[in-house]
């Protein structure tokens, strides 16, 4: 009897997957994630700094030190199928992050423990979702890219050769004519770029309205579209997956159910 029982007792492997796995465990790595949100952001006033920084330290080394057994703990369950997971290799790296010492010439590396907070993405599966349809759509990006850096340096071209003489700070060479366009492609302050240039130039409103229907009005938002698009697509995918694993275990049951009926009638003869 007890030989039967710890025949099928749990493996300490199987023990601390079912715990990293767990709904309560996520709850609780996210709740310590946003806890650490909010004293990265007290870490920014001087106030807050001056009178609570070891207590802030030490809070900074309890949440950097959860995260490292964390991952010890998943590599232990995973091990070689641990970089499998494109998820727990960006978890790896962030948290590779907040171990490298913040002092001398890694100074610098102390502003990136913000970066711990993007852990938050691999946790939330709504994050995750976006994320993935954000990569998925790069591909069809790449020519809407394209296009808009056409649009945007012919512009450029063109607002140099045309304002140059009129308004040298807005147009005065490509470089600033490039930066300007790309202003006014994010409607930032745009009517006072052009009333700089309608001063001496009146029809030039009609220059800028083109631009501004074709860069912003069309091309932005065939991004929208692709990405909008690929998320729709991401969706439609996970339902098929979830519908195809609910069939299966249908299927499982009803084949279940099958071999007990016919080992019953078996049973009866």
């Amino acid at each position: 009897m007890s030989k039967s029982m710890s025949d099928h007792a749990p493996s300490p492997r199987e023990r601390i997957r079912s715990l990293i796995e767990s709904a309560h465990f996520e709850m609780a790595v996210t709740a310590l994630i946003l806890a650490n949100c909010i004293t990265l952001g007290l870490e920014t006033i001087p106030e807050i700094m001056a009178r609570f920084d070891g207590w802030l330290y030490l809070i900074d080394r309890i949440v950097v030190a959860v995260f490292v057994v964390e991952l010890i703990a998943r590599f232990f369950v995973f091990r070689g199928r641990f970089f499998h997971d494109p998820w727990r290799v960006f978890d790896l790296l962030i948290v590779g992050i907040a171990v490298i010492p913040a002092t001398g010439a890694f100074s610098v590396m102390r502003a990136f423990r913000v970066l711990r907070v993007l852990r938050l993405v691999s946790l939330v599966p709504s994050m995750r979702r976006v994320v993935s349809a954000l990569l998925t759509s790069l591909p069809g990006m790449a020519s809407i890219i394209g296009l808009l850096t056409l649009v945007l340096f012919i512009s450029a071209v063109l607002a140099t050769k045309l304002f140059q003489d009129i308004s040298p700070e807005y147009f005065g060479s490509l470089g600033t004519s490039l930066f300007t366009q790309f202003q006014v492609m994010t409607v930032e302050a745009w009517p006072d770029v052009a009333r700089a240039v309608m001063s001496q130039s009146p029809y030039a409103w009609i220059f800028f309205v083109v631009y501004l229907l074709i860069a912003t009005f069309m091309i932005l938002n065939l991004f929208i579209a692709v990405v909008v698009n690929a998320m729709q697509s991401q969706v439609a995918d996970e339902l098929k997956g979830a519908e195809k694993m609910h069939s299966q275990l249908v299927l499982n049951e009803l084949g279940e159910l099958r071999r007990e009926i016919k080992a019953l009638r078996e049973h009866l003869k």
